[in-house]
């Protein structure tokens, strides 16, 4: 009894002492994360598509605190994703050429689906279901409009179209700006 007592008690103090000795480790050797990098990533639309060239919105992040990529790469961004950044990075965003489609999500054309499952293996969120050589269907809330699976159908049987405009989702357009110029007084005749 009283060496099964040991083995516990010695056993017990093992644990405590590199328990305390990985705690010590982990506070001297922690990694500081850039604040800027930890704004950015939260302003990233999080859907790690890959389409910036990068492996996912955190890497994105990064290399933006850095200076090391432009902020016209966001595709699920859009025009207001680059806006944003434009203003928090203190960066002219050239947004000419750039074409402001609002958000949108896969469809497929059930008519033209072979079942070839190459939008499947795309698909980094699970949006798709279906099987080999069976019809495919998006589930729509769970699509972040990356445009992935498009780009690898065969039969062009999908396509980007966007959300209906419901109660949930509308907004008010932007304001335009108004002419600051005095308006002239309009004096009733009497």
């Amino acid at each position: 009894m009283s060496g099964m007592l040991i083995a516990i008690v010695s056993l017990t103090l093992i644990g405590l002492a590199l328990g305390s000795i990985l705690g010590v480790a982990a506070r001297k050797f922690a990694v500081k994360e850039d604040p800027l990098e930890e704004e950015l990533k939260a302003m990233m639309p999080g859907s790690q598509c890959g389409q910036c060239g990068y492996v996912g919105c955190a890497q994105y992040a990064g290399a933006l605190a850095k200076g090391e990529a432009a902020i016209t790469l966001c595709a699920p961004g859009g025009k207001v994703l680059i806006e944003a950044l434009s203003e928090k990075l203190g960066i002219e965003a050239d947004l000419s050429g750039m074409e402001d489609k609002g958000p949108e999500h896969a469809y497929i054309i059930e008519d033209i689906c072979i079942g070839c499952t190459r939008c499947i293996r795309e698909c980094s969120t699970d949006a798709i279901m279906g099987a080999n050589k069976l019809m495919h269907t998006i589930i729509v809330d769970a699509c972040h409009g990356c445009s992935k699976c498009v780009k690898v159908c065969p039969t062009d049987a999908i396509v980007m179209v966007q959300y209906p405009v419901t109660l949930a989702n509308w907004h008010w357009s932007k304001p335009e700006i108004e002419n600051t110029e005095p308006k002239p007084e309009i004096v009733p005749a009497h």
